[in-house]
């Protein structure tokens, strides 16, 4: 099989197999450079993760998060039949044609939102094949292929995200988070519906100019910083 092609400054390393979360920050862990792509293209789901180098703190470099899944979107929006509707859960959540599909996370190596954090990594996994013929099983769960999308290939959907990934990165840095916070809300998942989320439960009504949640409850509006999300690998 043909290695996946990235734009130039990413370079990608085949997980064989194994956690491409886990193995990008055990990477960048041992300080390889930016724009490490690992992944694993398996026949019934695709792994991915990449990993950056921030130069602000980690409040606001988390903004790749949303800045990842908004790439996402573009990139199966592209490369999928034009019925095919694919939206955003502010918690990583991929949903496509009102499914959960597949997830985003995020990890780095400080968890102080003001500190500037020496990496940080965006992992995806997306299934492609649900787990039984019978999706009747598992309602609100799908698969990509039982979508209307066999005919996107995984390798060239992760070729799709990182490129659109560069593409959001550039925007960012020089708009800052006004035209990502616009963007992501046009693909929120759940807007205005009650949701759980980072261990908590209510309304979500929007996002703050870091893109945190503002999550209401009764008569109290509380923010949940993307800092909240998180998470260690495997």
């Amino acid at each position: 099989m043909t290695p996946p092609a990235f734009p130039p400054l990413f370079t990608g390393l085949d997980a064989k197999g194994a956690d491409p979360f886990a193995l990008a920050c055990a990477q960048a862990r041992d300080v390889c450079d930016a724009g490490l792509v690992t992944y694993d293209l398996g026949h019934d789901r695709l792994r991915a993760a990449i990993v950056f180098a921030p130069e602000i703190p980690l409040r606001d470099a988390a903004a790749m998060l949303p800045l990842c899944g908004a790439s996402f979107q573009h990139a199966l929006g592209a490369l999928a039949p034009p019925e095919v509707a694919v939206h955003l859960g502010w918690g990583g959540e991929i949903y496509v044609n009102g499914g959960h599909c597949g997830d985003l996370k995020i990890a780095a190596a400080d968890r102080d939102p003001d500190a500037v954090p020496a990496w940080l990594v965006i992992g995806l996994s997306l299934d492609l094949w649900p787990p039984s013929q019978d999706t009747g099983l598992t309602p609100g769960i799908t698969a990509l292929y039982a979508e209307g999308c066999g005919e996107v290939d995984p390798a060239t959907l992760l070729e799709a995200w990182v490129r659109h990934t560069l593409v959001q990165l550039n925007d960012w840095t020089d708009d800052g988070t006004a035209r990502l916070h616009r963007v992501w809300l046009e693909l929120a998942h759940n807007r205005d519906a009650e949701i759980d989320v980072a261990g908590h439960r209510g309304i979500f009504t929007g996002l703050d100019e870091h893109l945190g949640l503002l999550l209401k409850s009764g008569e109290a509006t509380q923010l949940i910083p993307l800092t909240a999300l998180l998470t260690e690998p495997a």
